[in-house]
């Protein structure tokens, strides 16, 4: 199956506004990703779409199967990802409404696998070898270019750069982890960009993050912290004009073929033991 260049792992604010969608039932080495590919084209791109928490949202972030959702997409065809998502702010400039393209990630999640090259056999036998990924930079420049200007273009000027925070939710923060993450300089937290940005790249798959910031996090504000319903009505009030820079940037990708950026040299040299697909 390689029907597809580019990925968007995100919510059905974005696959169900493309004409003639195909939908595709995938299965994996690491099991069923969070739902099916729904296959489609956009500006003459051929694009796979991927509920990040399933339909209906009934996948919580600490529960996703992040290796198979990004198996899947690769072997549908997919070579650049984008990963829309939800966060809350961590300093008093980046309030609701604020979109934020990050070049940093910090990982303060528990319990998610969070490689391929484990050294454990899959299925059909083959072993992984134990590789250390090359991960300084955890996003793609070419992507983050296209996003950045695609923002632009539709006069929404977006916050260049920046760290998201990751945590293992469900729940939000309390107001001192809260505090702790704006102490250290950090930008944004969420839930899910980790570990799906580092799979991406152990895959050979240029990763690029679009933060939408739904409310401050609870210690950077007074009151009773953030709610869930509160995170929901912002990120409908924004997913319009998300979705529009989003089809932006898929038309702005640069061409599968001429892809050089580090994203695609991260393991050269390297034996990693198994095929990808």
């Amino acid at each position: 199956m390689t029907d597809a260049e580019i990925g968007v792992i995100g919510g059905s604010g974005f696959y169900s506004f493309l004409e003639d969608v195909t939908e595709v039932q995938v299965d994996t080495p690491y099991g069923a990703p969070s739902d099916s590919l729904f296959l489609g084209e956009l500006a003459g791109r051929k694009i796979a779409f991927l509920p990040r928490h399933g339909r209906g949202h009934k996948v919580p972030p600490h529960r996703i199967n992040y290796r198979a959702n990004l198996w899947a997409l690769r072997a549908a065809g997919v070579r650049q990802v984008l990963g829309p998502c939800a966060v809350g702010g961590l300093r008093a400039e980046y309030g609701p409404g604020t979109l934020l393209v990050p070049d940093q990630l910090v990982d303060r999640t528990k319990s998610r696998a969070q490689t391929f090259f484990d050294g454990e056999p899959l299925p059909d036998g083959s072993v992984p070898n134990v590789v250390h990924t090359t991960f300084a930079d955890p996003y793609c420049p070419a992507g983050r270019a296209a996003a950045l200007a695609s923002a632009r273009g539709r006069g929404w000027e977006p916050v260049d750069g920046g760290t998201m925070v990751v945590v293992e939710g469900p729940r939000f923060s309390t107001r001192a982890e809260s505090q702790w993450h704006a102490a250290m300089g950090w930008s944004v937290v969420g839930m899910t960009g980790h570990p799906e940005a580092v799979l991406a790249r152990e895959l050979g798959l240029c990763y690029t993050s679009m933060a939408l910031v739904t409310d401050l996090d609870a210690g950077a504000e007074t009151g009773e912290g953030v709610s869930h319903t509160e995170v929901l009505r912002v990120f409908g009030e924004n997913v319009g004009r998300l979705r529009e820079v989003l089809f932006d940037a898929v038309a702005a990708l640069p061409a599968t073929e001429s892809r050089d950026c580090l994203c695609t040299h991260a393991h050269d040299g390297w034996d990693l033991g198994i095929e990808l697909p």
